[in-house]
């Protein structure tokens, strides 16, 4: 996933996406301890594009935060 994708999707969207990142990590572990994944990478990658989903939601509450403000 690359943050352009990320930074056009709204805040609904976004809070979908990262649910469904969390489900698939929690499936990924669930793999890795009974012994069934086969490939181990995609765990990290699942755990870096939801860093990448709660940044862009940061960004955007901080913005609108400033905004409110200004």
């Amino acid at each position: 996933m690359k943050v352009s994708e990320v930074r056009d999707m709204s805040s609904d969207q976004l809070e979908e996406q990262l649910v469904a990142l969390k489900r698939e990590q929690f499936n990924l572990r669930f793999q890795a301890a009974s012994g069934q994944l086969e490939n181990t990478s995609r765990m990290r990658a699942v755990r870096r594009d939801a860093a990448r989903v709660k940044t862009i939601q940061r960004e955007t509450s901080a913005k609108s935060a400033d905004k409110a403000e200004g």
